[in-house]
């Protein structure tokens, strides 16, 4: 799909990996809009690429629906969605304190897994109503997974599980919406210079970089959207998870 006058969705697109891809698909003329709590910075990125911020958490039926009707007021519809919203808890399955909390693991999985789908079915009913391009296309949606859904660390049970399901979906979501002409993929990123890791102290992050075969750093989020720009350029990526992790394989801690 060109991107070029279409209308794309980015969750988590006030900062990091969302608004590195929302600035590269605008780049290629897409209209956007921002999807992402009232708290972050989306109504800024929103304005600064003429496009609009509907606030929304990706794990509310409700706050869902809602901002997917409003993009599509505004817009006429929407044919790409990118779901990079999401957060990180790290914690033992038992410690000194006793066993991991049931509702921080409840919680990471209602945001990641639980909000990933949720804005794909409203998204899929919305981009179902596209007039097919010449190859059939009425949306392409790209979802985030992460390299911990394969190399899952030390306190990583509810991040690696709430990726895992991202991955585990994107084939079943894609057989789903074949009929309609909506593609689906996944990107599982290894570790990217985003917000979560913008806290580190700099030799935290220089070790994390050395883990990398090569290159030997920290991805950038321009290269994530690079990756999901020509998944939607690309009409024969549909089903896939691809790792984009300089060949990192994640060890125990």
């Amino acid at each position: 799909m060109n991107p070029k006058n279409t209308v794309a969705l980015i969750t988590g697109g006030g900062s990091g990996l969302g608004e590195a891809t929302a600035r590269e698909l605008a780049a290629a003329g897409a209209k956007i809009a921002i999807l992402d709590l009232p708290s972050s910075p989306g109504q800024k990125v929103a304005d600064s690429l003429d496009g609009i911020f509907v606030a929304a958490d990706v794990a509310s039926d409700k706050e869902v629906t809602g901002a997917v009707a409003n993009a599509a007021a505004k817009f006429g519809t929407i044919h790409i969605v990118v779901n990079c919203a999401g957060i990180g808890r790290a914690m033992r399955t038992i410690t000194k304190e006793g066993p991991h909390s049931l509702d921080l693991f409840k919680k990471v999985i209602d945001v990641n897994l639980a909000g990933t789908f949720n804005v794909i079915r409203v998204a899929a009913a919305q981009m179902a109503k596209n007039q097919p391009n010449d190859d059939g296309e009425r949306g392409v949606i790209v979802n985030t997974a992460s390299v911990a859904a394969f190399d899952g660390q030390i306190g990583q049970a509810a991040y690696s599980a709430s990726k895992g399901g991202v991955v585990g979906m994107t084939l079943p979501i894609a057989r789903d919406l074949a009929s309609v002409g909506i593609r689906v993929c996944t990107i599982a990123p290894g570790t990217f210079e985003t917000p979560m890791l913008a806290g580190l102290p700099e030799p935290a992050r220089k070790a994390l970089a050395a883990q990398i075969p090569f290159p030997q750093r920290l991805g950038q989020p321009r290269e994530y959207a690079a990756l999901a720009r020509h998944i939607v350029e690309n009409a024969m990526l549909n089903g896939e998870t691809i790792r984009l992790d300089g060949a990192l394989r994640m060890p125990p801690r």
